[in-house]
């Protein structure tokens, strides 16, 4: 039976070990963050979105998302009503609506950020320097895989 280290020495063997490995740390992840707040996983990535971004059209939020306008319309109704966002007209085009966060939106990014790096910073001390030396140099290139289409 082949074991990881040689199922990793092929290209697709990589391909299925960083797959499983990002997916179980994406999951970890997602469960130390947000443990107050009743928001779907969806709802958070648009607070994400508009905390890097700054205020957004719910078209620009869409594509961000890559979800259709209808279904990201729904979303910021959700997250207005929960005082997590504000919607007011575009300046130039009054067919357009543009997002912001509040300062309740931003300070629960914020600590969903502090909790998910501060479980992340435990596991981190756990290991080696060397294994610490190895992950600085992957996370860069791990980022880029992550932005390509």
């Amino acid at each position: 039976m082949p074991t990881v280290q040689n199922v990793a020495r092929t290209d697709a063997g990589l391909a299925s070990e960083l797959r499983v490995s990002v997916m179980r740390l994406r999951r970890r992840l997602i469960v130390e963050g947000l443990p107050d707040e009743a928001l779907s996983l969806t709802q958070t990535s648009v607070l994400a979105c508009l905390f890097r971004n700054g205020d957004l059209t719910v078209g620009d939020l869409a594509a961000f998302e890559r979800v259709q306008p209808p279904s990201m319309t729904r979303t910021v109704k959700l997250l207005e009503t929960g005082g997590y966002v504000t919607r007011r007209a575009h300046d130039t085009d009054g067919r357009q609506v543009v997002v912001s966060l509040t300062d309740h939106g931003r300070d629960l990014v914020r600590a969903d950020r502090a909790r998910r790096d501060a479980w992340l910073s435990r596991r981190l001390s756990e290991l080696t320097p060397e294994q610490r030396a190895v992950l600085r140099q992957a996370a860069p290139i791990l980022d880029d895989l992550s932005r390509k289409d």
